[in-house]
């Protein structure tokens, strides 16, 4: 009886010292989960697809934002999050936890990079910049499957490692609902005849005046000389077919330029240019399904960024004899600074 009264004794002992242990370990644990690791700056840490929680936590302590992977890999299997940690770019700041980086990664609060697509870029200049960003993974969709014009311009969000495919194709689709829902706010009498002409005129529209209120008007001016059967006779449209591609020319436009032949040649063809010029914003877009109610037909830069407008041809010439002095007097103080920079 006293052998046994003495190991009862040493069990007891032995349970009390368990539990004591545990919950030592237990306390230690729920401390160090809610205390920052010593990071004095940010630091990114990459978590590829695949990566089990063992790679997890030696990726999390390669980067010294834990100091424990083992009580990582145990809090998270404590847990039972060991399946909804997801892979991504995590972005790790100074003062987080253990615990907030568990929350986290379950979470899947990813770092999100941006990409914006400026309004009256062409396609081919949208194509390159998205083959060239590092950031994405993947093949470009051929440049010639896809439509000038049929991307939208804005700001896209994407992770790392998202596909070239996949960020070109939020681009159609952006563009093809935009154009819809412009087309479907559009004023009855415009004269145009399908959604893809209306996308014509807002990239001209898009590339003759960065000036936001003035796209309406723009707009109305176009839409005037169509139904009169006027030409547009629009310098970007010239420029566009000029250009390859690209939308820019290395020198000014000549006279000689708008007596070239090209499908984009709105001095020489009737109607509007064969395909869009650029990539229109949605704000070009609206403009010309609601163009402004006006009588003019001409317009012309006057010299501060913006343009004039006339409803006469005697008007609009007063108004380009006006900007042509504008641009005389620009050359010949260019001209006079250039030479006081060589004398100096």
């Amino acid at each position: 009886m006293r052998i046994l009264k003495y190991i009862a004794i040493a069990l007891v002992s032995v349970m009390t010292l368990v539990v004591a242990g545990a919950g030592a370990l237990v306390w230690w644990g729920s401390v160090w989960l809610e205390t920052p690791a010593a990071l004095t700056e940010t630091r990114t840490v990459m978590l590829p697809r695949g990566t089990g929680v063992i790679g997890i936590a030696r990726r999390l302590a390669d980067a010294g934002v834990i100091d424990q992977p083992l009580a990582f890999r145990a809090a998270v299997t404590l847990m039972d999050v060991q399946a909804r940690l997801k892979a991504g770019e995590y972005r790790i700041e100074p003062g987080q936890s253990p615990s907030d980086i568990i929350d986290m990664l379950v979470e899947g609060r990813v770092v999100l990079h941006r990409l914006t697509v400026a309004e009256g870029v062409t396609l081919r200049s949208v194509w390159t910049m998205v083959d060239e960003d590092d950031r994405l993974s993947g093949e470009m969709p051929p440049l010639d499957t896809l439509a000038e014009g049929g991307l939208m311009p804005e700001t896209y969000t994407f992770t790392r490692g998202d596909s070239r495919a996949g960020v070109i194709e939020r681009m159609k689709t952006a563009m093809d609902q935009a154009l819809d829902e412009a087309w479907a706010a559009r004023r009855p009498d415009l004269p145009l005849s399908s959604p893809e002409e209306m996308l014509i005129l807002a990239s001209v529209v898009e590339r003759e005046t960065g000036v936001a209120d003035e796209r309406p008007l723009v707009a109305g001016v176009f839409i005037n000389r169509l139904k009169r059967g006027m030409r547009l006779q629009s310098d970007p449209t010239v420029i566009y077919g000029l250009s390859d591609g690209t939308g820019r020319i290395a020198r000014g436009i000549t006279r000689s330029d708008l007596g070239t032949a090209h499908d984009w040649n709105t001095y020489e063809i009737d109607g509007l240019p064969a395909t869009p010029i650029a990539l229109p914003g949605r704000a070009s877009l609206m403009a010309v399904a609601q163009p402004a109610e006006t009588d003019a037909l001409y317009f012309v830069a006057d010299g501060t960024g913006g343009h004039v407008f006339a409803t006469t041809l005697a008007e609009h010439n007063r108004n380009v004899a006006k900007w042509r002095r504008i641009e005389r007097e620009r050359r010949t103080a260019a001209k006079a600074a250039a030479a006081g920079s060589q004398q100096d």
